[in-house]
Order: structure tokens, then C-alpha cells, then sequence
């Protein structure tokens, strides 16, 4: 009975004698070894060559800070909830008065780690994210001996004040466009927040 309506009757022929000395075939192959010899090499010689990465490309992680260099993140937790690997462990934290300036929101992160043997890089946590705190970025995640040291906390994934990183190619411009507009909370830093004070002559 088959399986299938693709079956096909296979005939069993003997070889010819050229065909039983195998050299067709081993001169067909090298003719193939031979062609590649000449071509191009894909090889990219990392890390003194770095291949230019796609703008859809996920890689490492970044938490991002506003324009006025606050984390946006408020630990919301939606990311852990849509993370399908569950990798993403976060603690939240009471923002303290004078802290404005350390921490966009009344609630931050003061813990957010994220497991990267766990990790999928699906995406799906930047997706959530409602405050655009968390991106992957083109970055490669690097490479360690212990399973500890592929923990990543905030040390590793909060962007450095000096060295912001670029996320405007994962973003829409519709969204670009959106977070010029100073009429939103969400677009609002704390400097654009506190009262405008008129000077007296």
C-alpha cells in the first residue's frame, strides 16, 4: 500500500564499465573542488574584519536611557512575561528624591538580569517593552568558560552615558516621528518636566 501518490518504480541496472571504475565521478568532483579554488572567499577574517550586520539582526541587549541620560526602564515586567526562554529575572525599586535624574520613572530596575544560555533573541521582549527601554542590538554577545559569567546584569546591559548606542534602525519612523512630540508623558524627560521658572527684574 503506499503511502503517497509520489511513488516512483526505481529500476535496477547494472554498471558500465566506465561507470564501475568510478573515474567519471571522481573527475566530476574535482572539477567542482577546482572551481571553488577560484572564488571568492566567504571568509571573514573576525575580529580585524567585521561583517556589516543587517538592521534586522538581534543580538545583544541594551537597556536604554533618555536624552537626559535617565534608564528608561520602570520594571514593568511585561518583558519577562512575553520572554517565551523566561530568561529575563528583574526587582523593582522605589525611585528616592534626587534620584530624577538616575531614573526616568517613579520605578525602576534595581535589578534586571537576563540569561543568556537561555536566551532565544526572539525579539519579543523589545516588542513588549512599553517604555522602549530594552533593544537588541548588532552587537555579538561574547563568548565565557562559566555559565555565571553569561548573566548579564545591569552593568552589562545599561548603555554607558559616553557611549550611547544607536537603535534608531530597529525603530519605526512612525515611532521615530512620535517621540518628537513633547505633548506625551512618554516622550517627556525630566529636565522637560520641571517647572519652568521666570526670571523677576
Amino acid at each position: 500500500m503506499a503511502l503517497t501518490n509520489r511513488s516512483k518504480q526505481v529500476a535496477v541496472r547494472e554498471l558500465t564499465f566506465m561507470e564501475r571504475l568510478y573515474l567519471p565521478a571522481i573527475i566530476k568532483g574535482m572539477m567542482i573542488t577546482l572551481s571553488h579554488i577560484f572564488k571568492r572567499t566567504p571568509t571573514v577574517k573576525y575580529p580585524d574584519q567585521i561583517r556589516e550586520m543587517a538592521p534586522v539582526y538581534r543580538g545583544q541587549h541594551v537597556l536604554k536611557r533618555d536624552e537626559a541620560g535617565a534608564e528608561r526602564c520602570t520594571a514593568c515586567g511585561l518583558c519577562a512575561v512575553a520572554c517565551p526562554a523566561e530568561a529575563i529575572t528583574m526587582e523593582s525599586a522605589e525611585r528616592k528624591k534626587g534620584e530624577e535624574n538616575l531614573y526616568r520613572e517613579e520605578k525602576y530596575a534595581r535589578i534586571y538580569e537576563i540569561n543568556m544560555l537561555r536566551c532565544i533573541f526572539c525579539g519579543l521582549c523589545e516588542e513588549a517593552c512599553p517604555k522602549e527601554a530594552i533593544f537588541l542590538t548588532d552587537r555579538i554577545v561574547p563568548s565565557s568558560f562559566t555559565r555565571g559569567e553569561e548573566i548579564f546584569g545591569k552593568d552589562l546591559l545599561v548603555e554607558a552615558m559616553n557611549e550611547r548606542i544607536d537603535v534608531s534602525k530597529r525603530q519605526r519612523p512612525e515611532v521615530l516621528e512620535f517621540k518628537k512630540d513633547k505633548r506625551h508623558l512618554h516622550n517627556l524627560t525630566y529636565q522637560d518636566a520641571r517647572p519652568k521658572t521666570t526670571a523677576h527684574h
